[in-house]
C-alpha cells in the first residue's frame, strides 16, 4: 500500500499534475478531431520525453493515453464521425440522439461511460498484474517466444481480417527489428554498408515514419482535410437522468472491454464493437438500437475506455502490450532503460505503481475537464488542418534530428513513412508491423536461449505444456481461414 500512495504522490507533484492535465487536454483534442488519434500524440511526444526523467515523462504519455481514447466520442457524437476506430459504435446511437436535440445528453453518457470504464480498469490492473508477473516468473525461454509468437500471430490475424496481409507486415517488422548489430555475436548484420544502422533502426523514426507522416500524406492524398460544419446543439446541463443509467450493459460492457484490452492487439477499436453488438443481441428492444437510445452509447464507451486497464495488464506484466497505444508505452519504457515484463514490478516497483496512478489520476482530470468544458467541443471539430499538420510534421523532423542529433535518422523517417504509404496501398496492416518490430528482438532472444538450453533442439517449445499451448493457439490461429472454408464447402455440399 505504501508504494501505491507514494506513487500516488509522485503524479500529484505539481510539475507531475501540470503535466498531467496539458497533456491530458491535448490527448482529448487528438481523440476528438478525426484523422488524428491519442497513438499520434503519443508517438509525437515519445522524442520530448527522451531528454526528461522517467516519472514526468510517463505522465505525459500516460494523460495523452486516456484523453485520446476518451475523446474519440465527441466527433462520433457530434458529426457521427468517430475520432478513432475506438468509438466506431458510438456513432450508431450517439449522432441519432445528438440530431433529436438530446446531444448534452450523448455527451454526457460519453463523458461518464468513459470515466467508469477508464478508472474501474486500472483499478482491476492494478489487482492483476502482480499475479499474472508471479505466473510469468515460472515460466523459461521456450514459453516466452512461444507467447511473443502467439502474440504476434494474433494481431496479424485480427488486422482487417487478413491473415496473409496481417502476416506480411508482421515479416515487415521482424525485418525492421534485426537490422543492426547481432547482440549475440555482434556482427553487424543487415545494414548494407549504411553506418548508420550499425546501432539498428531508430524506434523513434519507425513511429513517427508510418504513425505520423504516413497518415498526413494520406490525409492529403485522399482531400480529407475538413470537416462538416457542427450545427448549433444544445449543450446546457447534462440532459441526464436516473432512467438512462444501465447498469447491466454498462457491468457487460466493462467486462467486455477489459478482456479484449488484455489479449494482444485488440485493444479499444474492436472492444467498442463487441460490447455493442452484445448489447444488441441481450437487449429486449434490439430493434431501437442505431435510432438513439442511451444503452448503444454505454455500451460502446464503457467498453473501449476499458480497454485500457486490459491493456495494461500485459504490458505491465508481460511485456506484450495489448493495443496500438500500449505498443508505443512499451518502447517508451525500452526508450527510457526499463525493461517490461515479469521482473519490472520487481525490479522498478516505483514506476510500475506511479504509471497505474497517473493513469487513475488522468481519467480523473479528463472527467472534470470534460463535465466543465463540454460546451466548447463543438470548437475542436472547427480546428483547420492545414495548422494543425504543419505543427505535426514540424515535430516530426524535430523529433527524428533530436533522438540522435543526426540527419539519417530524419531520412530514415521519411524512408518509413513511404513504406507506411507503400503498405497502406497495399492494404497491409500497420499493428503488426509495429508489434513484430517491438518484440522483434525478445523473439530472437528467446528463440535462441531456448535452443542453447535445450542442446540445441527444439523439441522443447513442443514438450513444454504451457510453450505448446500457446504454439497451438498459434497455429489455430492461422489456421483458422482455412478451417472456415472448408466447413463453409461442407455446409454448401450438404
Amino acid at each position: 500500500m505504501s508504494i501505491i500512495i507514494s506513487s500516488l504522490l509522485i503524479c500529484l507533484q505539481p510539475a507531475n499534475f501540470a503535466m498531467i492535465v496539458v497533456c491530458a487536454v491535448a490527448g482529448i483534442i487528438f481523440g476528438a478531431i478525426p484523422g488524428l488519434s491519442g497513438g499520434l500524440g503519443i508517438t509525437l511526444l515519445l522524442p520530448l520525453t527522451f531528454a526528461l526523467n522517467t516519472n514526468i515523462s510517463f505522465c505525459m504519455l500516460l494523460g495523452m493515453y486516456v484523453g485520446g481514447v476518451s475523446g474519440s466520442f465527441v466527433a462520433a457524437v457530434m458529426l457521427g464521425i468517430p475520432g478513432s476506430n475506438s468509438s466506431i459504435a458510438t456513432c450508431f446511437d450517439g449522432y441519432p440522439m445528438s440530431q433529436k436535440g438530446e446531444t448534452a445528453k450523448a455527451l454526457a453518457i460519453g463523458i461518464i461511460g468513459s470515466f467508469i470504464g477508464t478508472f474501474f480498469s486500472v483499478l482491476i490492473a492494478i489487482g492483476l498484474s502482480p499475479v499474472i508477473a508471479d505466473l510469468a516468473l515460472k515460466l523459461g525461454a521456450w514459453e516466452y517466444f512461444s507467447l511473443c509468437f502467439c502474440a504476434i500471430t494474433l494481431v496479424a490475424a485480427l488486422s482487417k481480417g487478413n491473415l496473409f496481409k496481417g502476416l506480411i507486415g508482421a515479416t515487415v517488422g521482424l525485418i525492421l527489428g534485426i537490422v543492426g548489430t547481432d547482440p549475440v555475436t555482434g556482427q553487424i548484420r543487415w545494414t548494407f554498408g549504411m553506418t548508420g544502422l550499425s546501432g539498428g533502426v531508430d524506434i523513434i523514426a519507425v513511429m513517427l515514419g508510418v504513425y505520423a507522416l504516413q497518415q498526413i500524406a494520406v490525409d492529403f492524398a485522399k482531400g480529407s482535410q475538413s470537416l462538416p460544419d457542427v450545427g448549433k446543439m444544445n449543450l446546457k446541463g447534462l440532459g441526464l437522468t436516473k432512467d438512462d443509467l444501465r447498469p447491466g450493459v454498462m457491468i457487460k460492457s466493462f467486462l467486455i472491454g477489459l478482456w479484449i484490452g488484455f489479449l494482444p492487439g485488440m485493444g479499444s477499436g474492436l472492444s467498442n464493437m463487441v460490447a455493442y453488438s452484445q448489447a444488441k443481441t441481450s437487449s429486449k428492444y434490439p430493434e431501437k438500437f442505431g435510432t438513439g437510445i442511451p444503452d448503444g452509447i454505454w455500451a460502446s464507451e464503457v467498453a473501449n475506455n476499458a480497454s485500457i486497464g486490459g491493456a495494461l495488464i500485459p504490458m505491465i506484466a508481460l511485456g506484450i502490450p495489448g493495443d496500438g497505444a500500449t505498443a508505443l508505452l512499451l518502447s517508451a519504457l525500452i526508450l527510457h532503460g526499463l525493461q517490461p515484463g515479469p521482473l519490472m514490478m520487481q525490479s522498478s516497483p516505483g514506476v510500475t505503481y506511479m504509471i497505474f496512478m497517473a493513469c487513475l489520476v488522468a481519467a480523473i482530470i479528463v472527467l472534470l475537464l470534460e463535465l466543465v468544458f463540454k460546451r466548447w467541443f463543438p470548437l475542436l471539430l472547427k480546428v483547420p488542418y492545414h495548422y494543425l499538420y504543419s505543427v505535426i510534421i514540424v515535430m516530426c523532423y524535430v523529433g527524428a534530428f533530436t533522438q540522435t542529433n543526426t540527419m539519417f535518422n530524419v531520412y530514415m523517417m521519411v524512408a518509413c513513412a513511404i513504406l507506411g504509404i507503400g503498405l497502406m496501398i497495399a492494404e497491409i496492416p500497420m499493428s503488426p508491423l509495429i508489434l513484430a518490430f517491438i518484440l522483434g528482438p525478445n523473439v530472437e532472444n528467446y528463440f535462441r536461449k531456448g535452443m542453447s538450453y535445450g542442446g540445441n533442439s527444439i523439441a522443447p517449445f513442443f514438450t513444454r505444456p504451457v510453450s505448446l499451448i500457446f504454439l497451438l493457439i498459434a497455429f489455430l490461429v492461422m489456421l483458422s481461414p482455412y478451417i472456415k472454408d472448408f466447413r463453409s464447402r461442407r455446409k454448401q455440399a450438404a
